[in-house]
């Protein structure tokens, strides 16, 4: 691309031929003298004339053997192993390597864990830009944003989560999860890691965009799609180099494009119509932010939120389908929430649901897409000849169990669900590979106009000003030091009482906690509980359907959705029959047994640890 911009001025200097090739080798020159200088000059100044500094030589981290070129493809494709490799090689608990010419400081151990989250210095925008390139980057709007911009945005996302907000929205997660369950079928095979992230994406689109835009199927499939090109299109040079015209970057730019055009649009046709809607872009309309504002806070909380919520339901699902004794804890509090909540009997749900008929029919004024293709659906969704419902045409749908979860009020959500909590605690903690990543960028020298700093301490060691700082979560979260056996997934384990500061960091720590974490965690248990009562049967199984011996394990490498080798998981599952799961859903529940949380090392909880490595 830039080649040919070159071209008519060497044509006339010198014959065609010339032109070309001189077209073609100038920038190839030009960028091999870059990387020249980025990797040597710029890494090592004292070879070649530079100034070392007065740092401590002991107190700068030690830095990992190998030329930065070599830490490019495994920081970006396998950076779990690359991680660990590094503390291997490296010898200490803290070491740095270099992108090119940018040093990037890796922290472990307790002393700079606690110095990281405490540090009131390290930039979280500046380190995620640059460091991860999976999100939507149009400046002044999802990037390069001034401090009062952010700040607006995280003030506009506490507000979308309030406990008034967030009522309303409960029985709108719960129908969105409904509908789209509804579409799988009576009984199947689904893959968890895609269904699960396409459910989570239409729920995280009605809580943070448009009704309209939640509301249109096709859409949100667009919308997602593209949003999926940018995970796909993030290679290390759209990353490294956002300005070289690659064809990645390419895709990334036209995906980036078409992202803000739909949101765009919608807003657009919002503000003509004048007809206000109860959502979270209404608020922001309400008060009177920005348009870039508006389709900026869209557009980068839905890819951070349904990304994230998107793989821990689905590792999430995937656990309870290998661990049935959970998969029963879970419905048992559930049906001790509707007991205590949402009244007793089959009547009480009947109340509540949706007035449908037995056989879903387009006729009706509340049809929807979804119960229009009923029949396709069945047809691409038969039970098996041999499954106990195969010849049940009862519970086509969902919708008596959802109108009845919807009918319990958001604080028992919130503070009478121990084991969901524990649930989604465990899972956060084995297969979330998340890497917290900042920049180092003293407020004092910046506010003064002034370059460098101090080096500032993590773990007596010296990060430079401009530095970049990551943190494994796997350092804590999978260490057996700290949790016996760390890969294995226990709910009830005992070290998550454990009262040392961050030893658990599922959803950051210190300053920087996820500012999300109310809405996602009401995302989960929602979709938890519909799952845990819906369906009777939820079994791992394998591609040929046999079931599986072992779960997968998580794939920390893969640091967007951590999914497992492709085709080694899937979930197997029947539907609870209409009549049998609104009369379980409403019955009143018995004793309480004790929770996960609460169970004692020798009681029934750990007990039940040794079988549920098998399903």
């Amino acid at each position: 691309m830039y080649p040919l911009g070159f071209l008519p001025f060497f044509c006339s200097l010198v014959p065609e031929w010339g032109a070309v090739a001189a077209a073609l080798v100038l920038p190839v020159l030009v960028l091999a003298l870059w990387f020249y200088y980025a990797i040597v000059v710029a890494r090592y100044p004292s070879a070649h004339g530079g100034d070392d500094g007065d740092s401590d030589s002991d107190a700068a981290p030690v830095h990992l053997p190998g030329s930065a070129l070599a830490h490019i493809r495994p920081f970006f494709h396998r950076r779990f192993d690359f991680i660990n490799e590094g503390f291997q090689l490296a010898g200490q608990a803290i070491y740095q390597f270099s992108l090119l010419r940018t040093p990037v400081i890796v922290l472990s151990g307790e002393a700079a864990r606690r110095d990281f989250f405490q540090a009131k210095d390290l930039d979280l925008n500046a380190g995620f830009k640059f460091l991860s390139g999976a999100i939507p980057m149009m400046p002044g709007v999802t990037s390069d944003l001034e401090a009062r911009r952010i700040a607006l945005i995280h003030k506009r996302l506490a507000a979308a989560q309030t406990t008034d907000r967030l009522a309303r929205l409960l029985p709108q997660i719960v129908e969105d999860s409904r509908r789209t369950m509804d579409t799988w079928g009576f009984s199947g095979t689904l893959d968890p890691f895609e269904r699960l992230s396409e459910l989570i994406f239409q729920t995280t689109v009605r809580c943070l965009a448009f009704t309209e835009l939640a509301d249109d199927a096709d859409a949100v499939r667009r919308l997602k799609s593209l949003y999926d090109v940018l995970d796909t299109a993030t290679t290390p040079a759209t990353v490294l180099l956002p300005w070289l015209p690659s064809p990645s970057a390419v895709r990334k730019l036209l995906a980036t494009k078409r992202i803000y055009d739909i949101i765009g649009t919608k807003l657009d046709e919002r503000m003509q119509g004048g007809i206000a809607r109860d959502d979270t872009p209404q608020m922001l309309i309400d008060a009177g932010d920005e348009r870039l504002i508006i389709i900026g806070f869209i557009m980068g909380l839905l890819v951070a939120g349904a990304r994230s919520t998107g793989t821990t339901a689905s590792w999430l699902i995937t656990f309870l389908s290998g661990h049935p004794l959970w998969k029963e804890r879970a419905a048992e509090e559930v049906r001790r929430l509707i007991a205590a909540h949402a009244g007793s009997g089959a009547g009480a749900a009947a109340a509540h649901a949706p007035s449908e008929p037995s056989t879903p029919s387009c006729s009706t004024s509340t049809s929807t897409p979804s119960s229009c293709q009923w029949h396709q659906q069945q047809r691409h969704h038969q039970p098996p000849p041999s499954h106990p419902h195969a010849n049940e045409n009862t519970a086509s749908s969902l919708a008596p169990l959802a109108a009845t979860l919807s009918a319990i009020p958001l604080a028992a959500w919130e503070t009478e669900t121990p084991t969901l909590d524990a649930l989604i605690r465990e899972t956060l903690r084995v297969a979330e590979p998340h890497v917290a990543m900042r920049q180092y960028l003293p407020q004092s020298t910046a506010a003064a106009g002034e370059k460098g700093g101090a080096p500032l301490y993590l773990g007596g060691k010296a990060v430079p000003p401009g530095a970049f700082v990551m943190y494994p979560f796997s350092d804590v979260h999978l260490s057996p030091e700290v949790y016996k056996d760390p890969w294995r997934w226990d709910p009830a384990r005992a070290e998550m009482s454990l009262k040392a500061p961050h030893t658990y960091v599922g959803m950051g720590a210190g300053d920087t906690t996820c500012l999300g974490k109310r809405l996602a965690t009401l995302e989960l248990k929602l979709v938890t509980a519909l799952f845990v009562l819906g369906f009777d049967e939820l079994r791992a199984v394998d591609g040929k359907g046999a079931p599986l011996a072992e779960l997968p394990r998580p794939n920390w490498n893969d640091i967007l959705t951590c999914k497992p080798p492709a085709g080694s998981c899937y979930v197997r599952f029947g539907r609870t029959v209409g009549a049998t799961a609104v009369a379980a859903a409403t019955a009143v529940a018995p004793a309480p047994v004790p929770t996960p949380a609460a169970s004692s090392p020798a009681g029934p909880a750990s007990a039940s640890m040794e079988v549920l490595t098998r399903p």
